[in-house]
């Protein structure tokens, strides 16, 4: 829904940040919203800078053992956005 139904996304990032530093979790978020997400309910993936109700892998484990949105992406990283909203 918000990726267009497009299930897989390669993404290429800069080696740095707007500051220098490598890029982190926080920056992909943001550079998922600013320019992968098409649909105009970003809200629905995040609200006031925290994921809503999404599990997300970092290299299949769970991203709160990788400091969240602290971590740094490396090359070949796999990021896995799992939704856990269900219909009522």
């Amino acid at each position: 829904m918000l990726f267009a139904d497009q299930r897989h996304h390669s993404l290429t990032l800069p080696a740095k940040d707007s500051q220098g530093g490598r890029p982190t979790m926080a920056y992909l978020i943001g550079h998922l919203c600013e320019h992968v997400i098409q649909d105009t309910r970003k809200h629905l993936f995040v609200l006031d800078g925290h994921m809503l109700r999404i599990l997300v892998l970092i290299n299949d484990a769970d991203w709160e053992l990788e400091d969240e949105e602290k971590y740094e992406l490396k090359a070949g990283d796999n990021i896995l956005f799992v939704s856990t909203l269900h219909g009522g």
